[in-house]
């Protein structure tokens, strides 16, 4: 997949969500936040990101010391530095190698870490927007497959950082399986946690879960990122329900 162009293509989408809404508009995926809030959050967020790979950073950077961390107050000129933020990351990621240490919420990672961890950024914000509009959510099968398994990826941190309780019970797994055509193996996702651990794990296989969802990748994505319940969508879900609610009681990002 070319992270860079989908940063790109989901960026503008984003912002032609934001351009058609009232800036006021609740985004009730983000209780605290109105349409104005959640462009900024984003838009900044790509800028935080370039600069601390463009300064090669060790450590997290202050939201307030962000450059261009505010948005012009002109729509067009908002748009066009919300565009802007997302090319600095690429330009950073570029002009420091794409192989090059840099810091993340996870330990040092490879820069262009920072290009996936953006693009699903714009993926599940522009699902925000879209919601709180009333607009369509389309995302191809492939964004959301890899969107679902970048999320994954990042739990056991966040169950770290937020202090929560872990998502499974001890020897309990969830089995999601995509029906799109053409994902194979890249459309089925095991998570567990073996008996006596205390560690939640993931794969690509095809398995029995103690509860399984079987759906769209478009569905599941939002599903996972907790943007939509299961009853509001068309997945089906097989087993015992309560291990799904439990994943998503304590999977907060």
């Amino acid at each position: 997949m070319d992270y860079a162009a989908a940063l790109l293509d989901e960026t503008y989408a984003f912002g032609e969500l934001i351009r058609s809404g009232d800036p006021q508009l609740a985004i009730p995926t983000c209780p605290e936040w109105n349409l104005t809030q959640l462009f900024r959050h984003f838009g900044r967020g790509n800028r935080w990101a370039a600069q601390i790979i463009a300064d090669r950073m060790d450590g997290p950077l202050d939201p307030r010391e962000v450059v261009d961390g505010k948005p012009p107050a002109e729509s067009d000129a908002a748009i066009d530095w919300l565009h802007d933020g997302a090319q600095r990351v690429l330009d950073a990621v570029d002009h420091s190698g794409p192989d090059t240490p840099a810091w993340t919420f996870m330990g040092p990672r490879p820069a262009s870490w920072w290009v996936r961890r953006r693009l699903h950024e714009a993926t599940v914000h522009r699902a925000d927007a879209a919601l709180a509009l009333g607009a369509d959510f389309a995302l191809s099968p492939e964004l959301a497959a890899d969107g679902i398994g970048e999320l994954l990826d990042l739990i056991p941190v966040l169950i770290a950082r937020n202090g929560q309780a872990l998502p499974l019970a001890d020897g309990h797994s969830v089995h999601l399986h995509a029906t799109d055509d053409g994902l194979g193996s890249a459309g089925e996702w095991t998570i567990s946690r073996p008996t006596g651990t205390d560690t939640v794990s993931w794969s690509h296989e095809h398995g029995k879960g103690s509860v399984a969802l079987r759906g769209s990748a478009r569905d599941l994505f939002l599903a996972v990122m907790r943007r939509v319940a299961v009853a509001d969508t068309d997945i089906a879900i097989f087993g015992d329900a309560a291990v799904w609610q439990n994943w998503v009681d304590h999977t907060v990002f």
